[in-house]
């Protein structure tokens, strides 16, 4: 069989066909490093082939290229011939070259990468460590989902999933098939959370879709209530108000025989929509069976993965705010509840602490102010949003920022606010969706 592979023209094109990878799943793979790096596919190539010198590399690359492959950029830019052939050790499926000497904490992780992927994937059937283990992982990345970049955590979600979907393949005892498809309903979850963040609804809703029907496949119904809350999140911050408010509430039917904290907030996430359509009686009546079905909650075994799996008290404060900053006859409220929800998200060492829903909860406060024509007010609550990363500028970020920009020119404040509208458009124009991956 004749091979149709392309000769390479340089080391780095070489080492790269030879793990069989696309330039987009390493520079995917950059941002998974110890110390990450960002790169576009584009760049990457270009480097590969030849077309991109050294001097076109930053600091940053060239740290990532010599962890990725163990070789010096100028070393991997050298025109490729046969005799430039070394043995380059990579892991079982293609994914890495080993670390170079010196870097043996990036050694030590890979090498019990690989080792949990075998304990996981080479027996013939699946042990109870195995799932054990797979509830670690999911547990791990549901604690640090709303804490960390997402840039951080996504090529693990993707792995996990992938581990799963391949166990569910195999045949299982029914008890862990049922554990299998409710770890893989929380990872799918947190994918499309993910999805929902790089502003993709389509792909969100998909992986929600596929997290339901394990849902299903688990039989369990805080699961499902979860899911809804999800479908009703991506769908609010899409725009499509009214299907936020029917995924809210089918979710609530369905958490009344759950009890878990998700039976909180998805009557409060009805109220966000409902205020979004302009529903007054119908958002504050919602605020309130939030509020009173704190008193009949039991946690589930969703709740005890915590992290984004939990609604806690900081983001009923904020989901409350949230509705309340829409309806301009509730400007009073607003102010009460944005405010105890930025104090609530003051600690960021607080396991309760999200960098999303504390930016949210800022923003809410700046457009309470506004509604009280306090500018100054309003530009101190969202400066901290506005100095956020680009790698913490998620969509829902985005989005609340553009609604205070919304509500200084509505409410004829443009002149004033000129600094503040500059400012929030500078911020919007570098959201995480636009970096390079």
């Amino acid at each position: 069989m004749v091979s149709t592979r392309r000769t390479p023209r340089t080391m780095l094109e070489y080492l790269i066909q030879q793990r069989e990878r696309t330039y987009e799943e390493m520079a995917d793979a950059f941002l998974r490093l110890e110390e990450p790096a960002a790169i576009s596919a584009r760049h990457l190539g270009r480097l590969a082939r030849g077309e991109r010198g050294t001097a076109g590399a930053t600091p940053a690359t060239r740290r990532a290229l010599q962890a990725m492959f163990g070789m010096p950029l100028e070393e991997l830019l050298r025109p490729w011939t046969p005799e430039l052939v070394i043995a380059q050790p990579a892991t079982d499926d293609g994914s890495l070259v080993l670390p170079s000497p010196g870097n043996e904490r990036s050694l030590i992780r890979m090498a019990a990468e690989r080792a949990r992927r075998f304990t996981l994937l080479a027996a013939e059937s699946t042990t109870p460590e195995a799932v054990e283990q797979l509830r670690d992982d999911v547990q791990r990345l549901a604690l640090a989902y709303p804490q960390r970049p997402l840039t951080e955590l996504l090529g693990d979600m993707v792995e996990t999933q992938d581990t799963l979907f391949a166990l569910l393949e195999r045949r299982q005892t029914p008890q862990q098939a049922r554990q299998l498809h409710f770890l893989t309903a929380v990872t799918s979850g947190l994918l499309a959370k993910a999805s929902h963040d790089l502003a993709d609804p389509h792909a969100a809703m998909l992986q929600a879709r596929t997290a339901v029907l394990c849902a299903d496949q688990a039989d369990h119904n805080g699961l499902r209530a979860w899911l809804r809350g999800l479908q009703s999140m991506v769908a609010y911050w899409a725009g499509r108000y009214a299907e936020a408010v029917r995924y809210a509430e089918a979710g609530t039917n369905i958490a009344a025989s759950a009890a878990g904290t998700t039976s909180v907030w998805l009557p409060v996430s009805a109220a966000r929509g409902y205020a979004a359509l302009g529903n007054s009686a119908k958002a504050l009546s919602a605020i309130r069976a939030a509020e009173e079905a704190w008193n009949r909650v039991e946690p589930d075994e969703v709740d005890e993965l915590g992290g984004i799996c939990t609604f806690n008290q900081p983001r009923t404060l904020y989901y409350a705010a949230d509705a309340l900053a829409w309806l301009p006859n509730e400007a009073g409220q607003a102010v009460d509840f944005s405010t105890r929800a930025v104090n609530a998200y003051a600690n960021p060492n607080d396991p309760a602490w999200a960098f999303g829903d504390q930016a949210g909860s800022h923003s809410d406060l700046a457009i309470a102010r506004i509604a009280a024509r306090d500018l100054e007010g309003a530009v101190e609550a969202v400066t901290p949003v506005l100095e956020l990363p680009p790698s913490q500028r998620i969509n829902g970020i985005i989005h609340s920022v553009q609604r205070v920009h919304q509500a200084v020119t509505r409410a004829g404040l443009g002149a004033e606010g000129r600094d503040l509208l500059q400012q929030i458009e500078d911020f919007t124009s570098t959201p995480l969706k636009a970096l390079p991956r």
